[in-house]
């Protein structure tokens, strides 16, 4: 006999419709899965067969195959000891009850007890999109399930339960809803902390405000790392769908809370610079995300980054710029979203000392530009504001006079952000009612695929029709262009720090003196990498 249930499977953070069939036939006792299982999958033959006897549901003495269609694609991990248990139960005809409208999934310890899961978020998700009406997890991922709303989950504690539930009518409860609750946490990290450097914390502003990646080049002691944990305070609140984007990357690797298991705090991530280029970008055997997915929809702190090895810099040039990380094996091809703000922090000497007012550098020629060299043009150019943060002086850091709070900028950056994707969401409506673009939208139009309403991410050819100058300000981007030798990324980038620059003083057009400020943005690259000596 034949029997089959629903359950789900994962590529990368995306779900998929798995269906899970059992066939039991007569012939010498044997258990094979096929449909291209991982390890962890076939093992689920021990610990099915324990999980049952062990429940007092025993186990069929005959030939058993599980086919885990469609059978093409690659399954990975032990989830579907549930949904296989209960196929062979119905196949021996010990349940009989329809089970179409459900979805199961879940890891069975030898006892019976249904053990945590990784991915429960995405998979619950699809769950929905494909119409079903039920989804059945371990207890220990209820929250994380219940947190999308539109479909009722079980929260089962074992085999025993489940089937207790399903044939012999004792009733699981649905699962309540998990309520996210936006009520901000005040960071540990404050601007109010850092005495002086008032243009770094100008330029850490724009960053925020406006998703833009960001260069802090100074002395040791300068402060530049104390800034940049201090930039995650303000950055703009998250969105709904931002938290469910986060949130789906951490329940693929399983690094949620079971009590809240909602990511609502933009991550900031600061891996060492020992990293590999797997541990930046992801992959592994099984392709997990890596510290750029991790830091999805926040802030990837790179400090010392020269010291990092060459290889994993170059990685970044196509995430950072793309907001996606594809990661292409033989038999398939992930994709993860990876839409940061990069901030890296760097010495401008191996000494750190050149351009001190009181200290020597001491470096050789040739030890600079070695160093230097560790930071190629392109991935440079890719960073949109340079800014330098100088030693800090005596005046400055031993003023009483209290610095400007995080709160105070948050205020503004929230602002300038509101403006932006209320702008943005006014265009993609054009777009989309657009009788001539209708079913046309490529990937760098449609905002309905990108979804980030910024002036970092906006497509350069919707950003060039809203960039709207003062004749004053064509003029000096034009003369900087002419004279400074700048790339066409580096206008682009120009035209997006001005653009952000204007919001956050709630201007309509860019200005002359927002486009001289994010030109200064621009001129670092110049003093360091291609100064004379």
């Amino acid at each position: 006999m034949v029997s089959s249930f629903a359950s789900l499977g994962l590529s990368g953070l995306e779900s998929f419709e798995i269906t899970v069939e059992v066939d039991l036939s007569i012939g010498l006792p044997n258990f094979d899965i096929v449909g291209l299982p991982d390890l962890s999958i076939k093992e689920s033959r021990d610990r099915v067969r324990a999980a049952l006897k062990n429940s007092g549901l025993g186990f069929p003495v005959r030939k058993i195959v599980v086919n885990l269609a469609p059978a093409d694609i690659k399954k990975y991990g032990p989830i579907y000891d549930l949904p296989i248990s209960l196929a062979i139960l119905a196949a021996n005809n010990q349940m009989k009850v329809d089970c179409s409208d459900s979805v199961f999934i879940g890891e069975l310890s030898l006892s019976g007890e249904l053990k945590r899961i990784n991915g429960v978020l995405p998979m619950t998700i699809e769950a929905k999109e494909l119409g079903y009406t039920n989804i059945f997890v371990p207890k220990k991922n209820a929250k994380e399930a219940a947190i999308v709303d539109g479909i009722n989950v079980f929260a089962v504690n074992s085999i025993i339960e489940l089937y207790e539930h399903l044939e012999n009518g004792r009733k699981i409860q649905i699962f309540p809803k998990t309520n996210i609750n936006f009520n901000k946490i005040n960071s540990v990290f404050d601007f109010s902390d850092v005495k002086g450097q008032f243009d770094a914390k100008r330029a850490l502003e724009i960053a925020a405000a406006g998703g833009h990646n960001i260069l802090l080049i100074g002395p040791p002691g300068s402060g530049k790392s104390m800034l940049a944990k201090r930039v995650s305070s303000v950055m703009p609140d998250m969105t709904f769908e931002e938290v469910i984007e986060t949130t789906k990357v951490y329940s693929v690797l399983g690094t949620l809370s079971e009590d809240f298991p909602v990511i609502l705090e933009r991550p900031f991530r600061a891996p060492h610079h020992t990293v590999s280029p797997a541990g930046l970008s992801g992959g592994g055997g099984i392709p997990r995300p890596g510290e750029l997915s991790l830091a999805h929809n926040g802030v990837l702190f790179l400090d010392e980054l020269p010291e990092f090895a060459r290889i994993s810099l170059e990685v970044l040039r196509q995430p950072i710029e793309d907001g996606v990380v594809t990661i292409s094996r033989a038999r398939s091809t992930l994709t993860y979203p990876c839409s940061v703000v990069l901030i890296a922090a760097m010495n401008p000497c191996p000494c750190g000392y050149f351009g001190h007012p009181s200290r020597p550098c001491v470096c050789p020629r040739k030890s600079v530009d070695k160093y230097l060299s560790k930071i190629s043009g392109p991935l440079l150019d890719r960073i949109d504001l340079h800014i330098e943060v100088p030693a800090v002086n005596f005046e400055n850091i031993s003023s009483q006079e209290p610095s400007e709070n995080s709160k105070t900028i948050k205020l503004r950056v929230n602002a300038a952000r509101d403006i932006q994707r209320k702008r943005y969401l006014n265009i993609n409506d054009k777009l989309v009612s657009s009788d001539d673009l209708k079913g046309k939208l490529n990937f760098a139009e449609s905002f309905l695929i990108t979804k980030q309403f910024n002036n970092s991410k906006v497509p350069i050819s919707i950003l060039k029709k809203i960039a709207l100058f003062t004749k004053d300000a064509e003029q000096t981007l034009k003369l900087a262009f002419e004279n400074m030798g700048l790339s066409a990324r580096a206008y682009e980038k120009i035209l997006r720090i001005g653009r952000t620059i204007a919001d956050l003083e709630n201007s309509e057009k860019i200005s002359e003196e927002h486009i001289a400020e994010a030109i200064q943005y621009r001129s670092l690259d110049k003093k360091y990498w291609l100064r004379n000596y």
